[in-house]
């Protein structure tokens, strides 16, 4: 057939005519484009990671020292952090803590993350080489997926559990349930879960989840990733700790010192939330934008995303510092402090000596191993009828 296509002529009984030439020539094209090594196929997954193509180069070494040291300064800093944090929060949450369920499993998920990411400096060592096996690479990238997301909406839980304990606090006074806590948690692990699971049908190549340059399938990732994994809880976010601040201010029923912990609680979030995770998704979303602009124009793309390397790669690293970061929410949650700690290991001991940690309640004894979150103190709006109704209510939230 390769010779009969040199031009137009006739063959006994067939005629083929310029148009159905240019079919023939169409087809002949998108089957070698389909050919194992010629392309990639139409059907490649969202999450592909093929290799970068010789025209498409990035600046690795720009960013190398950094990710290493970032990634490295994590896992020293936040294994020893959210493994104390795991601990308190299981202490806290076998008493009834509805808070405490929420920072247990975020502290859990950190950990997990944690514990790839020496896997993440060999491979930025090797000049983003996946030389792990492909199934390494799979899951590694499905657990940073995971994190991330999972992260951002335990971040909006905290906010909203704050918010209903503020601003809403004699109306959810005995309605906020640990048994609520505990579903939405496992709700949140398996829709997660369930939108990344793409992740384990990547093709198997050298680099690991770096589409360079991206296409238009990983484009409409960016936009939707954007959309639904950061701007609908960044509005959560805000509009929980706005309305808490200022349920705060005209609260009467709170102290200074009470207000202050209040406040710093709801900043910790906001400015996590922003440090953290609003450059990264700035970032992917500056990247589908430029795809839409150069209309996927593979070499315009590719020049863009050379120019924005080391910039997405410095906020990929702050991302990653939200490991360290989420303990802080932690502390200034439960304002506990050396000494307290003390008492909670002291306590520990007495509960395992005796087996009976399910029937601890929030009793004078074991006061010190509550969480003492002064948001839920800022229950009392109009104190005046109400004695004694900041003891009940802190019970009752606890």
């Amino acid at each position: 057939m390769s010779r009969q296509a040199a031009g137009h002529f006739k063959t006994p009984g067939v005629n083929l005519s310029t148009g159905m030439w240019h079919v023939l020539q169409r087809r002949q094209e998108t089957e070698l484009e389909n050919m194992p090594g010629n392309g990639t196929s139409a059907t490649s997954p969202a999450l592909w990671t093929g290799a970068p193509p010789p025209n498409c180069t990035m600046a690795f070494e720009e960013s190398r020292v950094f990710l290493v040291a970032v990634y490295s300064a994590v896992c020293m800093l936040g294994l020893p952090a959210n493994c104390l944090t795991a601990w308190l929060t299981l202490l806290q949450a076998l008493q009834g803590n509805v808070l405490a369920v929420y920072l247990f499993c975020l502290a859990l998920c950190e950990l997990l993350y944690i514990g790839t990411l020496p896997l993440w400096v060999i491979y930025i060592q090797r000049q983003h080489r996946w030389t792990l096996g492909p199934w390494a690479c799979k899951v590694t990238a499905y657990i940073f997926f995971c994190n991330l997301y999972v992260s951002i909406l335990f971040l909006c839980c905290v906010s909203c559990d704050r918010f209903v304990a503020v601003v809403y606090a004699l109306e959810s006074r005995g309605r906020r349930h640990q048994k609520t806590a505990v579903l939405v948690s496992a709700s949140i692990f398996i829709l997660v879960g369930l939108v990344h699971y793409p992740v384990f049908q990547m093709e198997d190549n050298d680099t690991c989840f770096e589409t360079l340059p991206m296409n238009r399938r990983v484009a409409v990732y960016y936009y939707a990733r954007f959309t639904a994994g950061f701007a609908a809880p960044m509005s959560i976010i805000a509009f929980t700790n706005q309305r808490i601040f200022r349920s705060t201010k005209l609260s009467t029923g709170l102290s200074a010192a009470q207000k202050a912990k209040v406040k710093q609680l709801a900043i910790a979030v906001v400015a996590i939330f922003l440090f953290c995770f609003a450059p990264y998704h700035l970032v992917l979303l500056a990247k589908a934008v430029a795809f839409s602009y150069y209309r996927g124009d593979a070499d315009s793309v590719c020049a863009f995303e050379a120019r924005l390397y080391t910039t997405s790669m410095v906020f990929l690293g702050l991302a990653t510092v939200n490991s360290v970061a989420d303990p802080i929410i932690y502390m200034l949650a439960t304002g506990l402090s050396r000494q307290e700690l003390c008492r909670i290991h002291k306590e520990w001991k007495k509960l395992s000596t005796k087996a009976d940690v399910t029937k601890l309640t929030c009793s004078k004894d074991s006061e010190e191993v509550q969480l003492p979150t002064p948001l839920t103190d800022g229950c009392t709006h109009a104190p005046g009828p109400w004695p004694g109704a900041l003891e009940r209510l802190t019970e009752d939230t606890c």
